[in-house]
């Protein structure tokens, strides 16, 4: 097939951009043609927030150059990932007049919610989910700013009003069953939400011996939990001194949060590294924690430690709760309780061998569910689907 992929590029990188760059080459590995449309949120800087603010409702300017781009490559789809705030959503509606179907994957929540992951002073928050997100203005969801929260606000109201995400997608993806329902409650047409987790390339097979200690891979930000494991971790700690054990639990990542880490872990922040270094390190732990106070849309990192052969502490909400199954690949804990995490951690050190177990498990669940092959078969499916229902979707 031919792809024409588009994508709003953040500012900093995250696990969003990793899964859009794995699934591009994913495609043209296959024997697809895909060309990119990309935009990226440092143009931001130099444009006024007048423009900024239009362009996120219509952009003119991405019409016009995906205009030039289609009238060269002759796409057979269009598959979005992310269009805010600079694509926007004028890109459904070119796609539309052109006939062409689109695709959109959803990696966030922001259709639903101008914060885009139902996260608000640390803990979950639905206020919106199903109604005009007004509430997002006077509580500054968004970049704690009462004029950007309006206008993504406006972007939203204004694109569900006239229809946009009803009737001018032609088919959407979600990362799992959790997703797929909170975006019917929030609206979109069931028939065309479509089930597609992320994949991850295998390194290599595991091997089990010699494992020890846990691992944190992301972003240190608020809405990743990291609060909680420090103050796990230092709940640990004074446990430690009546205890004759050696566990640590390793960080890598970077963010706002970086400094708190660096404190809290010291010798055990890792800081940031390459993907290679990551899987290195994967293959060596007994156990990755992943404790997010948001709701996962999915959780790269849980299933790249499962490609690795390693059970996954998570939250019990969420992707992650649907991706780990407590007591069998992995242990969940209550969302933002420390001392449960705590208790999980100190659970996974003292029982290696059943972590191992959950260990295998997680690698067989790896190998049925997140492999290129099978994605690469699941997204294509979608694709003919969307080919084939196109015009149907615009008469509704």
């Amino acid at each position: 097939m031919k792809i024409l992929l588009a994508h709003n590029s953040y500012q900093q990188a995250g696990g969003e951009d990793t899964a859009v760059k794995a699934e591009i080459d994913l495609l043209r590995s296959r024997g697809n043609e895909v060309i990119e449309y990309r935009r990226d949120n440092s143009e931001i800087t130099s444009q006024s927030s007048f423009l900024t603010a239009i362009s996120t409702i219509w952009s003119s300017r991405s019409i016009d150059e995906m205009e030039l781009l289609c009238k060269k490559f002759q796409p057979d789809i269009i598959h979005a990932h992310n269009t805010f705030p600079l694509i926007s959503p004028s890109l459904y509606w070119f796609a539309s007049a052109k006939k062409i179907p689109i695709v959109q994957t959803l990696h966030n929540f922001r259709l639903l919610c101008p914060q885009a992951m139902f996260l608000r002073d640390g803990k979950v928050c639905e206020d919106c989910l199903g109604k005009i997100p007004w509430r997002a203005v006077t509580r500054r969801c968004y970049h704690a700013s009462t004029l950007q929260s309006a206008v993504v606000t406006n972007m939203l109201t204004t694109h569900r009003t006239i229809g946009t995400y009803q009737r001018r997608v032609a088919a959407y993806i979600a990362m799992n069953h959790f997703c797929r329902e909170k975006f019917i409650a929030g609206g979109l047409p069931a028939d065309r939400i479509h089930i597609k987790p992320n994949f991850v390339n295998p390194s290599h097979t595991p091997n089990w011996e010699s494992r020890r200690d846990g691992l944190f891979v992301g972003r240190l930000s608020e809405e990743k939990g990291i609060a909680t494991l420090i103050e796990a971790i230092q709940e640990i700690m004074v446990q430690k001194k009546n205890m004759n054990t050696s566990l640590s639990v390793k960080v890598v990542g970077s963010g706002p949060l970086s400094s708190e880490v660096s404190r809290a872990f010291a010798n055990d922040y890792l800081a940031k590294k390459n993907s290679a270094e990551i899987f290195s390190l994967l293959h060596s732990t007994l156990f990755l924690v992943a404790p997010s106070t948001c709701y996962e849309t999915f959780g790269l990192a849980a299933a790249e430690a499962f490609s690795c052969g390693v059970p996954v502490i998570a939250s019990r909400h969420g992707g992650l709760a649907e991706l780990v199954t407590d007591g069998v690949n992995g242990l969940l804990f209550t969302p933002g309780d420390a001392n449960d995490l705590a208790k999980k951690i100190l659970w996974a050190h003292e029982h290696p061998d059943q972590m191992i177990e959950m260990g295998r498990a997680a690698y067989q669940d790896y190998r049925s569910k997140y492999t290129p092959e099978r994605n690469y078969k699941i997204l294509m499916d979608i694709y003919q689907n969307a080919v084939a229902t196109n015009g149907v979707q615009h008469e509704h």
